[in-house]
């Protein structure tokens, strides 16, 4: 694996800088990464946007953003006070051409002639084609060695959209400037799938239709949509789940070992991975794919409303708050072995975890009373609440009776290594600016999701459901999700909360 540096001189122009995501996540994770020495030397952070305002209010905002989002919490004023000096603001109308001309001629004057761009929209979609054309027309995306754009989810409505979004963006940028962001992969428990599954002999020779029955993989969130009413009224959980962070977490169990830890080999396997998903015809999907609304219920002992009852939320509204999809991966690895996938709001506990069900032995040798099979024996890799990986298997109980119990054997990331995990955003920045594209969505990734889910979409666009809302606020969801495995004579394995956590 090649080790990457980052430009001494990097200038990170970030579109949208009074915005919330900027506020909230990116300049949070850029003060982490000068906390720990991994921001280039001679680092420079534009903030640009439409409003009136100069470097001085726009630092505080930071600072405040630091204060309420930062893993460290508030920072010392002495410290605070170099990242800030840093800062810079200029107003900008992202929809007027002429003003990318004076941006550039304003890099020029800041930066040597062999700075890094980085630039980041942090803005609507509807801002994407004006900011890349106003970049083209100005020049400054004319040197791929020295010139990044990073764009933010959601990369278009549906697979026409994202052909075009991406069309717009390639006509200015080449693909390796392109690093289209998922922060689900900057996750530290998610980039050590690959870890576990190719650093340690013991797993990779089970890793197959042989001896594993079916994998779920669950994303499940007790929050509703937190005053995004009118983007989730345009999305649902479909585009804003599934199409994007379970797809990338379903290629990382099911892809095949890369030749080399690297952007490009990595990339390739998951799109081997993408291209070799069995396509869901419009007549399959009432047997593939199950969707769900919220109603109100309870969540931690309070009352919460009905999805059609929050914020700019349509009184009869036919969008999904929960959403469940069966794959196959029709290749020799995971022939007729089912990946189920599930996501909803508003769910019994926030937990976000891929579960590998291994099939059961082949001869039962223990009676009946032993209790074999109280638990399926399952490998369980946790991103939320907690880090980590859980297998799961049978031993004896002590005495002399013959039985037999379901035990844990667990791994913490936070136990073993003493110290706290980077924040997604830290390690995606950091690799934007060493220019390592491996924990980024190429293209025909981005396009091959699309294409797999759209059947289920235009279904579901064409077919109204007639039950909405189907499942109270604060359970695991409506009865047509499990009506989806069992109908392969599965259910849905219970997730692995914490000791501290309580199911209801």
């Amino acid at each position: 694996m090649e080790i990457r540096t980052p430009n001494p001189d990097t200038v990170f122009v970030l579109f949208g800088a009074g915005g919330d995501l900027s506020r909230r996540l990116i300049v949070p994770a850029l003060f982490n990464l000068y906390l720990d020495g991994q921001l280039p030397p001679r680092f420079r952070l534009l903030g640009i946007d439409r409003q009136d305002s100069d470097a001085t209010a726009l630092a505080e905002s930071f600072c405040q953003g630091v204060v309420d989002f930062s893993r460290r919490g508030a920072a010392a004023a002495d410290v605070w006070a170099r990242f800030a000096a840093m800062i810079n603001y200029q107003r900008m109308d992202l929809t007027d051409s002429a003003a990318y001309t004076a941006l550039g001629t304003h890099l020029s004057a800041v930066t040597v002639p062999m700075a890094e761009h980085i630039f980041y929209m942090a803005t609507p979609p509807s801002l994407f084609a004006p900011i890349a054309r106003g970049l083209g027309a100005a020049g400054l995306a004319r040197d791929p060695s020295r010139s990044r754009i990073v764009v933010e989810k959601p990369l278009g409505h549906d697979l026409p959209s994202f052909r075009e979004i991406n069309a717009m963006l390639s006509e200015q940028f080449s693909e390796q400037q392109l690093y289209r962001i998922d922060h689900f992969l900057g996750k530290e428990t998610v980039q050590n799938i690959l870890a576990m599954r190719f650093a340690n002999p013991i797993f990779e020779p089970i890793w197959d239709r042989r001896y594993i029955d079916h994998v779920v993989i669950t994303v499940a969130e007790t929050i509703g949509i937190e005053r995004r009413g009118a983007f989730y009224e345009r999305a649902g959980a479909l585009r804003d789940m599934v199409q994007n962070h379970l797809m990338q977490l379903l290629c990382l169990v099911a892809m095949e070992p890369p030749v080399a830890y690297d952007a490009d080999n990595i990339r390739g396997r998951k799109m081997d991975v993408l291209s070799a998903l069995r396509p869901i015809t419009r007549e399959q999907v009432p047997q593939s794919a199950a969707r769900g609304q919220y109603a109100a219920g309870w969540i931690n002992g309070a009352r919460v409303p009905a999805y059609r009852e929050e914020p700019d939320v349509a009184p009869q509204s036919n969008t999904e708050t929960y959403a469940a999809v069966k794959l196959f991966v029709d290749n020799w690895r995971w022939q007729d072995v089912p990946f189920y996938m599930r996501t909803g709001k508003r769910l019994t506990a926030a937990v976000w975890e891929i579960s590998i069900r291994f099939r059961d032995v082949p001869h039962r040798a223990f009676p009946a009373s032993a209790g074999l099979n109280t638990q399926p024996v399952r490998l369980v890799i946790q991103m939320q609440p907690e880090q980590g990986i859980v297998l799961k298997f049978m031993a004896k109980e002590p005495g002399s009776a013959l039985r037999l119990r379901p035990v844990d054997m667990r791994f913490s990331y936070r136990e073993a290594f003493k110290m706290p995990s980077p924040e997604a955003y830290e390690t995606l920045l950091h690799d934007v600016m060493t220019g390592d594209a491996t924990l980024f969505m190429r293209a025909d990734q981005v396009e091959a999701a699309w294409r797999v889910l759209m059947p289920v979409l235009e279904s579901w666009a064409d077919n109204p459901p007639n039950d909405f809302p189907n499942y109270a606020a604060g359970t695991w969801g409506p009865e047509s999700a499990e009506a989806l495995v069992a109908a392969d004579g599965n259910s849905w394995l219970t997730p692995t909360l914490p000791p501290s956590a309580s199911a209801t």
